[in-house]
């Protein structure tokens, strides 16, 4: 549906049959609405006056998986250089602008989404949606805010590794688990890439993925639609389509091949271990029965492998972190063990196993079944619980759903996972022979 200067009460029909068409069945949801600029930017807005406040995001799917070799960092370095100033606003001044009137601001970049956000008095929407078009549009970059920010960064990634010493071995299992580049490397680069970065690939990097047509524009909160409709076509529809994305991730090359290796790390204060398995989802419908099981292994303290290695009556790590992890098309289950020395790390892996082997020989209980889809629901509605997380969480669903419409048919599948679901999906991927292990040895 593309948005055209159509007279009032033209947008009002489109974006009532938006409306209707979004209305999700389940209790869980809320109503929202799109609409498509000629451009190629996507529009969605959500109302709630609940609060005298509107919440703007604006996404664009880049991250750290479409950088190439040599280049890697360029997506964080970007989420900063975002905020160095454009035609209409100096260096920082987008802070200061949302400080003054009493709103807040961040930006957060994952493998495969930068995201800016923001949010204010509803008296001020004009002012966000003006600043976000201007750096969409007329992002400056200089030598000199390349240079002040890529030594931010720098410091950041100092930083990271005096705090955790167990950084450098994240990163080794990542590159085992997920094997190629731009899956596998670190999100916020590496320290030789960030310092040859050049202002050209900056420069590049921007023009091919900071455009409307590869982004998502998501206005929640107190607003009429009518009048913000108006101000997204001043601010946003004269802003060029850029080239569509020449960007193909790699074919997912599914090896399965148990794979043990060891590294030896002087930063490590204890041993440990990372632990885990290819998702490849050959079954459309896995990764619903992965988010329940995943609840059931590994969310709260009941949870069975968090049960078993971290008991009051039982504990034999003092350190364990994980669950599924998506990247894309990749997906993996990852668990990470601290233990006070090797024989207790032994005893942790072997426990894990055998967590793992009990959801293939019995099904869960209808009991544990029920907490694990609670707790989800309750993180499900954590995520849409102000307008600013409805914002961040439809930027989110857009670019992995790209309809959604389908949107409250992922929640009620999620909800409809079976125990017979539960244990195929064990059986399909838990397995010895489908897992990865890096141990860590102190030094």
């Amino acid at each position: 549906m593309f948005y055209k200067k159509i007279g009032v009460a033209g947008l009002a029909i489109v974006l009532a049959a938006g409306s209707l068409l979004s209305q999700a069945p389940n209790k869980y949801a809320f109503p929202f609405s799109q609409v498509k600029l000629k451009n190629g930017l996507q529009v969605i807005l959500s109302e709630d006056d609940s609060l005298p406040v509107v919440s703007v995001a604006v996404a664009y799917r880049v991250g750290s998986i479409h950088e190439l070799p040599g280049k890697s960092g360029l997506a964080y370095l970007m989420e900063n250089m975002m905020f160095s100033g454009s035609a209409d606003v100096p260096p920082q001044q987008h802070f200061n602008n949302i400080n003054r009137v009493g709103g807040k601001l961040n930006a957060s970049t994952s493998e495969d989404m930068s995201t800016f956000y923001q949010t204010v008095p509803s008296n001020q929407l004009a002012l966000v949606l003006w600043m976000e078009s201007d750096r969409m549009r007329f992002l400056e970059i200089t030598e000199d805010s390349l240079e002040a920010t890529r030594k931010d960064l720098l410091d950041i990634m100092r930083q990271r590794r005096t705090a955790d010493p167990y950084l450098e071995n994240q990163f080794s299992f990542d590159q085992l688990l997920y094997m190629d580049f731009p899956y596998s490397h670190p999100l916020l680069g590496s320290e030789d890439d960030l310092r040859t970065l050049t202002l050209d690939d900056v420069k590049n990097f921007y023009a091919a993925y900071y455009v409307p047509n590869n982004a998502v524009l998501c206005i929640t909160g107190n607003f009429n639609k009518m009048k913000t409709m108006e101000l997204v076509a001043k601010y946003f529809e004269t802003i060029p389509r850029g080239k569509d994305s020449s960007f193909v991730p790699a074919a997912y090359k599914y090896v399965k091949k148990q794979v043990i290796k060891t590294e030896e790390d002087s930063l490590a204060l204890a041993p440990a271990f990372y632990m885990g398995f290819r998702l490849p989802l050959f079954a459309p419908n896995d990764i619903y029965s992965l988010t329940i099981l995943d609840y059931i292994l590994m969310r709260g303290r009941s949870s069975r492998i968090m049960r078993r290695l971290l008991g009051l009556d039982n504990k034999i790590a003092y350190q364990l972190s994980g669950g599924i992890e998506k990247r894309r098309d990749r997906c993996a289950f990852k668990i990470f063990v601290v233990a006070n020395n090797p024989y207790w790390i032994n005893q942790c892996q072997n426990a894990v196993f055998s967590e793992l082997d009990k959801l293939k020989t019995a099904f869960p209980s209808d009991a544990e079944l029920i907490k694990a889809k609670n707790m989800f629901k309750r993180d499900y509605l954590d995520r849409i619980a102000t307008t600013l997380d409805k914002a961040i969480f439809l930027c989110e669903q857009y670019f992995v759903l790209r309809n959604l419409d389908d949107l409250p048919l992922e929640f009620e599948k999620t909800m409809k996972v079976t125990n017979t679901d539960i244990v195929t999906v064990a059986h399909r991927y838990f397995t010895t022979d489908n897992s990865l292990i890096l141990n860590v040895k102190t030094k």
